[in-house]
């Protein structure tokens, strides 16, 4: 069992920085996958995968991230986040998912859609003796599983099928042309 709760250290960093690029005020924002949290939080495979996808920034202000959203609380904009709570479930076989739930939504109103808590599933791996991210998966607005690796290595097969002349290099910031229809 100790298994179980060392998987939610990982977590606790990049839900900790979540939390925090959320509260508001005046504290800077934090990269979930800067250089060091690549290298000590998540899996190997799964920093190849973003390093590939990052060779293809999104039209964003920094020009460096593969997204143009919140990749946890799945959305461009969100409230400060409330009701923040991890749990790591039984291994199943070398993997231990910890379920990370929280509202993200409450200062945009009283609707219930405002009010439901949101679910992320982070799948955490041992790799060199210590616990790893190794997938972050959301729900789509369909309600569908998504994941973060799969998005990724979508990213990426979308800008190798484009005609050469349709490539951005990655120092553009701008949005990739569209084909002619």
């Amino acid at each position: 069992m100790a298994w179980a709760a060392d998987a939610t250290t990982p977590v606790k960093v990049i839900m900790d920085a979540t939390v925090s690029n959320w509260a508001g005020g005046d504290s800077d924002w934090q990269d979930i996958f800067d250089e060091s949290k690549l290298k000590d939080v998540y899996s190997k495979d799964f920093a190849a995968k973003y390093q590939a996808a990052a060779q293809f920034p999104a039209a964003d202000e920094d020009g460096i991230s593969p997204f143009d959203y919140d990749v946890i609380v799945n959305a461009q904009d969100a409230c400060p986040l409330e009701d923040v709570k991890l749990a790591a479930q039984p291994p199943k076989g070398d993997v231990t998912e910890v379920l990370a739930t929280f509202k993200k939504s409450t200062c945009m109103g009283s609707d219930a859609d405002y009010q439901k808590t949101t679910t992320v599933r982070f799948e955490v791996i041992q790799e060199a003796g210590k616990p790893v991210i190794d997938d972050i998966v959301t729900n789509d607005d369909n309600g569908s599983p998504s994941s973060l690796k799969s998005v990724m290595q979508d990213l990426v097969k979308q800008q190798q099928q484009q005609p050469a002349d349709q490539k951005q290099p990655s120092t553009d910031q701008a949005p990739p042309a569209k084909p002619q229809q």
